[in-house]
């Protein structure tokens, strides 16, 4: 059953190309529930297989996943506080989360936008609250770029050197998540004791 999804999944990006890349990881990173897992991996392995060019493939990726992040940023501007909750409930959002996220952007500062897009939950809608703070764009777009670029570069590296095993993919997908998460937490500690001195 898993090795029919994957060639299934192999199958779909490798027909769609980079276009194709570029779009499910702009819907992954706005609002759409939509896994990044099951589109970076596979084009890793498709590049692995010489189907695809492994950087182009890293370029569509951050492409979307940054042209995702600026359309909720934009969305958040354009729609303010009162509304996007109000049309938040259409894409399961609603008040709480974005309470936390709120937190979570103040609490870390701006560069929450680029250690943001390494946790699970939270890299889809952290460019909400930073839409609604009106973080410089630059920033927001260089900070963005950096976070997803790791997150994209990881899973493109797994699907490079595992390939079709899925059982290896599950495995080393859980300790990069750990260690990921763990780089947060140090990033941001340091960060946090860089603001309180200066």
């Amino acid at each position: 059953m898993l090795h029919t999804i994957i060639d299934f999944l192999v199958q779909t990006i490798g027909s769609w190309g980079y276009a194709g890349i570029f779009c499910l990881m702009f819907l992954e990173s706005s609002f759409f529930p939509f896994p990044s897992e099951v589109v970076m991996i596979p084009a890793g392995y498709l590049a692995y297989k010489g189907q695809m060019n492994l950087f182009i493939v890293l370029i569509a990726g951050i492409g979307g996943s940054l042209a995702g992040a600026l359309f909720n940023y934009y969305l958040s501007v354009k729609l303010g506080r009162k509304l996007l909750l109000k049309y938040g409930a259409y894409i399961w959002f609603d008040a709480k989360k974005l309470e936390k996220l709120e937190e979570f952007f103040y609490n870390h500062g701006e560069i929450s936008t680029f250690n943001g897009r390494l946790i699970p939950g939270v890299r889809q809608y952290i460019s909400l609250p930073a839409g609604l703070a009106r973080m410089n764009l630059i920033r927001f777009s260089i900070y963005t770029s950096l976070g997803a670029g790791i997150w994209v570069a990881i899973l493109v590296a797994l699907g490079y050197f595992i390939g079709e095993n899925e059982a290896l993919i599950k495995e080393y997908l859980r300790v990069i998540i750990y260690l990921a998460l763990a780089f947060v937490g140090l990033l941001s500690f340091g960060y946090y004791l860089y603001k309180k001195r200066f």
